[in-house]
């Protein structure tokens, strides 16, 4: 599979862990547990001091408590875990959607990092680094034996601080040293473009940005098209893992007028939270073309979950990831903080996509290039071990191909959703039928 990161959002590109995210405090003391739980407990500390009196070499202590924390809230399910000060502040960081860095999106060739392009603005375009460049070396450390993942943590960093990246160019005799200092990386929640008479709107991560990004997205593509002209908007959640789930919310009431947009539902059965939307649609009606395939989880399936049911959108594309479990943030003080899953969500039909996934309104599958044929790049919820199983998961599970071409004119669903909006491309489902749309409950 062809594995791609941002700088601009490095920790969040994972499928697998893609979170809808809500923040709480932390709950009141739990009722006391029974003599066997405290048993238990005691087996537990007997095995830690034997561990720290007799291991071959001495062990980290710290290690080896945040070990046996994870293992205790693994076992729940793929999604909770501890996070230690460290990565609870990372994810601080990824969720606000702003952090130190240099402004470069890459991706892994050969063992070498690849820039896929700098973004405009940044202190990696100032410097420099152009798009292909190859990154063999970080401050002197070879790249070769890092993983993707590893790179980009070594690139990440205080602002103000400075880097040296060694570069591989085409045309360059020798390799070149660029030095850049990183600066306040902001990130671009959501990206658009105009295609002649078609708005299209790609939101890469929910994040405390993309609602406010949309906005400004769609107002910049009504000033460049007028409005008798425009047939439409694809909005393109391909790849998207999730984020927080009232950006998820927002961003689907931007193209509702009326109804529910998801609902969670906890451990207690009477425990069900709705959230409505708002009178008011930014795209005034326009049509839309929601696409999706199986990097799209969580929040990602929460907005094209609601607009498939509300009729307002056609969804193209293939099977969503099928993550619909809602995970609370519980902060430790500075002892980091608990990632607990708390609850699922449901779409306004009512319908659960914990290991099912969303099913497109027209099904198109992606055809993969040569060098990815016979190679595993589907993705899903249900192929997670100890994952949720879900009240509408099948055999058929969730997922499909995690694949979007780097050209649009490779990109066989994009093309699809222009066509679709202008008319040259027809379907049943298109437009839909908002008499067919679920009720208000």
């Amino acid at each position: 599979m062809i594995r791609k990161l941002s700088l601009l959002f490095a920790g969040a590109l994972m499928g697998a862990s893609a979170m809808s995210l809500v923040y709480g405090a932390g709950g009141g003391t739990a009722n006391a547990a029974g003599s066997e739980t405290y048993r238990q407990l005691a087996i537990f500390g007997d095995i830690f001091e034997r561990v720290r009196a007799q291991y071959v070499t001495p062990p980290e202590e710290k290690k080896l408590v945040e070990s046996a924390i994870n293992g205790m809230l693994t076992s729940l399910d793929p999604h909770s875990s501890y996070l230690n000060p460290e990565a609870a502040q990372d994810m601080r960081v990824q969720t606000r959607g702003e952090f130190g860095g240099l402004g470069i999106e890459v991706s892994m060739e050969n063992e070498l990092v690849k820039v896929i392009a700098p973004i405009e603005g940044t202190p990696a375009e100032r410097a420099g680094v152009l798009a292909g460049d190859l990154i063999s070396a970080i401050d002197g450390d070879e790249v070769r034996g890092m993983t993707l993942s590893d790179a980009v943590d070594k690139m990440r960093g205080a602002v103000n601080t400075p880097i040296e990246l060694t570069i591989l160019r085409e045309g360059a005799a020798e390799p070149l040293k660029i030095s850049i200092v990183r600066d306040i990386i902001k990130v671009r929640a959501v990206r658009h473009r105009v295609e002649e008479d078609v708005g299209y709107l790609k939101i890469n991560s929910f994040t405390e940005k993309t609602f406010d990004d949309l906005q400004a997205a769609i107002d910049d593509i009504k000033k460049q098209v007028p409005d008798d002209q425009l047939k439409g908007y694809v909005l393109d959640l391909r790849l998207n893992p999730g984020g927080l789930l009232d950006q998820a919310v927002s961003v689907t009431d931007t193209f509702l007028d009326r109804g529910e947009i998801v609902s969670t539902r906890g451990r207690d059965p009477k425990n069900i939270t709705r959230f409505d939307s708002r009178a008011g649609d930014m795209i005034d009606g326009k049509p839309l073309v929601v696409l999706i395939n199986g990097g799209s989880a969580s929040a990602s399936e929460i907005v094209a979950g609601a607009l498939q049911d509300h009729r307002r959108a056609t969804v193209v594309g293939t099977q969503s990831f099928g993550k619909g479990s809602v995970q609370t943030i519980i902060p430790l003080a500075e002892n980091g903080a608990l990632r607990l899953t708390t609850a699922l969500y449901y779409t306004p039909a009512g319908t659960s996509i914990q290991g099912k996934g969303i099913t497109p309104d027209i099904k198109v599958d992606q055809p993969l290039p040569d060098e990815l044929l016979g190679r595993d790049v589907s993705r899903g919820e249900s192929d997670l071990r100890g994952h949720i199983r879900g009240t509408e998961e099948d055999e058929n599970g969730s997922g499909s191909v995690a694949y979007v071409p780097p050209e649009q004119k490779d990109d066989v669903q994009l093309n699809y959703a222009y066509d679709l909006l202008r008319g040259t491309e027809t379907h049943a489902a298109f437009p839909p039928d908002p008499d067919k749309a679920v009720m208000n409950q």
